[in-house]
C-alpha cells in the first residue's frame, strides 16, 4: 500500500477534459471542495486559455498536474518545463528516454517530473504494433527505476503495475495511476483497475476523468471515489 505522506482528499485527481477553460471551471466550480487536485491535459492546455487556466486553479486554491508528456530533443524538453516553473504546478510529464528525462528534472525547480511509463489504453498487441515486443511490467519497472534515478518525482503508471513498481522502488518516487475505473467500463482503458485496488498495490495518486466529468452527478461521483479512497487507506 501506499505509504507516502499525501492528505487522503489529496490523493483524486480529476483530469479536466474538456476543451475550454470555461467548460474547466464549470466542472470545478461543480465539484466545489470535493476535489483539491485537477490534470490539465493536452486538449484543455492547447485550447485558447490553457496557462488561464492552470493559473485559476491556483489562484483558487487547487493542486495542478500539467500532463502534456513532453517528447522532443532534450534541450527543447528542458526549456518547456522551464515555462512550467513559478505557477504553483504540481506535477508535470515527459515521455522519453534518459536524456529527455534527465533534462527535464534538472529543469524542474519546482515542479515535480513525472515520466510516463507504458500508457493505460496500450496492451500487449498495441505495444507490439508499435515494434515493443517485450513484457510489460518489466518495461514498466526499468522506465520507473531509471526515472527516479535520473531525478524525476515519480512516474505515471497502470494500477496493474503499481505493485510491481512499489516494490521495485521502496519509498522512493510516487505513483500516479491514471485509468482508474470504479466498476465496469467500456472505453479505450484497457489496463484499468478500481480505486481500491490501486491503492492497496501502491498507487500515490489516482486519476480519474470520465467517471466524474460524465456522471450525472459529477459531485456524487467525485465523493464517492473519495470515499472509497478513505475507506481503502484506512485497513
Amino acid at each position: 500500500m501506499s505509504r507516502a505522506s499525501i492528505p487522503v482528499d489529496q490523493r483524486l485527481i480529476v483530469a479536466l477534459d474538456v476543451p475550454s477553460g470555461a467548460e474547466a471551471r464549470e466542472l470545478v466550480n461543480t465539484l466545489g471542495d470535493s476535489v483539491g487536485f485537477y490534470k490539465v491535459g493536452l486538449e484543455l492546455f492547447t485550447g485558447t486559455d490553457g496557462f488561464a487556466t492552470v493559473d485559476w486553479l491556483s489562484d483558487n486554491g487547487k493542486q495542478v498536474f500539467v500532463d502534456l508528456k513532453f517528447f522532443d530533443v532534450p534541450a527543447t524538453v528542458a526549456r518547456a518545463v522551464k515555462q512550467l516553473r513559478g505557477r504553483n504546478i504540481t506535477f508535470a510529464t515527459v515521455h522519453g528516454n534518459d536524456a529527455i528525462m534527465r533534462a527535464a528534472a534538472e529543469a524542474s525547480d519546482d515542479v515535480g517530473i513525472l515520466a510516463v511509463t507504458v500508457l493505460t489504453s496500450l496492451d500487449s498487441a498495441d505495444m507490439r504494433d508499435l515494434g515493443f515486443d517485450c513484457d510489460i511490467p518489466a518495461l514498466v519497472r526499468s522506465r520507473a527505476e531509471r526515472a527516479v534515478t535520473l531525478g524525476c518525482a515519480g512516474v505515471v503508471a497502470s494500477g496493474e503495475e503499481a505493485a510491481v513498481l512499489r516494490g521495485s522502488l521502496g519509498d522512493r518516487g510516487v505513483i500516479v495511476t491514471p485509468g482508474i475505473r470504479p466498476g465496469q467500463h467500456d472505453d479505450d482503458q484497457k489496463r484499468a483497475v478500481t480505486p481500491t485496488q490501486a491503492l492497496h498495490d501502491g498507487a500515490d495518486y489516482l486519476v480519474v476523468g470520465r467517471p466524474i466529468r460524465d456522471a450525472d452527478n459529477p459531485k456524487a461521483a467525485a465523493e464517492a471515489i473519495q470515499s472509497e479512497i478513505h475507506s481503502a487507506l484506512a485497513v
